[in-house]
């Protein structure tokens, strides 16, 4: 039957209901518990979604990536990247600050320990580069991709962080070494870090290349090493 109640508004009800008294027993509203964390151990997670952001950059550039193309990459939920890292230019830094730095400081770390003796310098950062390499083979492709190329979304980092910690350092070691006499004086301290990158970096980047171009799968990263100290040990008239 139809009541009216005391706003003059018709509502369902039973005999013997009170004026004004709800129709049927008032419901308890549920709290909503707050989200679920994931169940899968947190860090490895991380480490799961920032190398995903690494392959997802290598492949199809910085730029061009998505939080949902790193979230199929890793097999999850844009929500749980946003979870961890709340938008892109977090979870860009995060690759920076977590796997890109500690790479080049590997590099840098085999540089800064081989003092100041030339040949020992050569072959720390010939030898570290290729090292980095091998257990990181995306380096040299994110390198062309977002350093060496123009707009690339890494290049400032290039310049104002790696620079003064390693291509800077080089150059200044071997200027003291060419002022000791001990360096060929026709050589440009600083183009013989561009000679140490051009030797080690571009034939790894490009290998794939090198390999079908010569049709030979040997080419790889022990006979870059191997070229590159031969090169710049013999060729550039080093001296101990």
């Amino acid at each position: 039957m139809k009541r009216q109640d005391p706003n003059g508004s018709e509502r369902d009800g039973k005999a013997g209901d009170l004026p004004g008294a709800p129709a049927h027993p008032a419901r308890k509203v549920r709290k909503r518990a707050p989200g679920r964390r994931p169940t899968v151990d947190a860090a490895d997670l991380r480490a799961q979604l920032l190398d995903a952001a690494v392959a997802c950059f290598v492949a199809q550039g910085i730029a061009a990536t998505s939080l949902r193309d790193i979230a199929r990459r890793a097999g999850v939920t844009p929500a749980l990247v946003h979870y961890y890292f709340g938008d892109k230019p977090r979870l860009q830094q995060a690759v920076v600050e977590e796997r890109l730095w500690p790479v080049m400081e590997q590099v840098h770390g085999g540089v800064r320990d081989a003092g100041d003796d030339l040949n020992a310098l050569v072959a720390a950062f010939v030898n570290g580069i290729v090292r980095t390499v091998a257990a990181h083979p995306w380096l040299p492709t994110l390198w062309v991709r977002e350093i060496l190329c123009e707009g690339g979304a890494l290049r400032e980092l290039m310049i104002e962080r790696v620079g003064p910690v390693l291509p800077q350092v080089l150059a200044e070691r071997f200027s003291v070494a060419q002022q000791k006499g001990r360096l060929n004086p026709q050589l440009d301290p600083r183009l013989m870090v561009v000679s140490l990158v051009g030797l080690t970096m571009f034939p790894l980047a490009s290998a794939p290349i090198w390999q079908q171009l010569f049709g030979a799968a040997e080419l790889g990263a022990e006979q870059v090493q191997g070229h590159a100290l031969a090169l710049l040990m013999r060729g550039l008239e080093l001296k101990a």
